[in-house]
């Protein structure tokens, strides 16, 4: 069973939480009114029209929200880790559904605090309050700029943002890919065949070269993407 004591420091660290000491937090969470659960790579946290009963907190690993179409296509919108929040923007609306399925990319860690114990939270401070309206407020702007974004690109501009953004985090124009095609095609929100077929046209055109681990660049302007 995984106790809270061993996150109370991180959590304490957290924007939501300082204004609130250590022993504060020790002695709020000293109920049965939340839940600790891990998870295994790969399972499934919530799924697609789930009811949202409460808010989580991931205190480690990481979490991919997708979206699954009636083929079996993946389109993954984003990736959330330690210490994201996850359904602050659900667990009070009238349509507490979650809209799209919410799986661990790693092993992950999660803190589930229900609306009543957010509630105590608030009431006991409002500073806190605050923040989480801030929060969700921000998560929501990001969200609606990540789906823009995707549902606007066409697949070669998707595969130059995310090769223009690899090449400035590895300052490399050999781009090593932490993840199989299947993945990548996942996190663009296309199918694979789609992605294998657009990289097949990019080297005939001399662009860039790939193997199953790395991308790379030729002459390919990756600043214009």
């Amino acid at each position: 069973m995984i106790k809270i004591d061993q996150y109370l420091g991180a959590l304490a660290g957290l924007s939501l939480f300082t204004s609130f000491s250590k022993e504060e937090l020790a002695s709020m969470f000293n109920s049965s009114g939340y839940e600790i659960n891990g998870y295994a790579k790969d399972q499934i946290i919530h799924l697609q029209s789930e009811v949202c009963r409460a808010m989580d907190i991931i205190l480690e690993g990481k979490v991919a929200v997708q979206k699954i179409d009636e083929e079996g296509n993946v389109l993954t919108i984003n990736v959330f880790s330690a210490p994201d929040v996850i359904g602050a923007h659900l667990v009070f609306s009238t349509n507490n559904f979650y809209p799209m399925t919410v799986v661990s990319e790693t092993d992950t860690v999660i803190l589930r605090l229900p609306r009543e114990f957010i509630i105590e939270l608030g009431r006991r401070n409002l500073d806190f309050m605050v923040t989480l309206l801030g929060t969700i407020s921000d998560r929501m702007l990001i969200l609606a700029d990540k789906i823009r974004a995707i549902s606007h690109k066409t697949i070669r501009r998707q595969i130059i943002a995310f090769l223009t953004y690899e090449y400035h985090l590895q300052k490399s124009p050999v781009i090593r890919l932490n993840y199989s095609k299947k993945e990548l095609a996942e996190r663009l929100g296309i199918q694979r065949s789609s992605l294998s077929r657009e990289l097949n046209k990019m080297r005939r055109e001399g662009l860039l070269e790939y193997d199953a681990r790395t991308i790379t660049l030729k002459n390919l302007k990756v600043d214009q993407g």
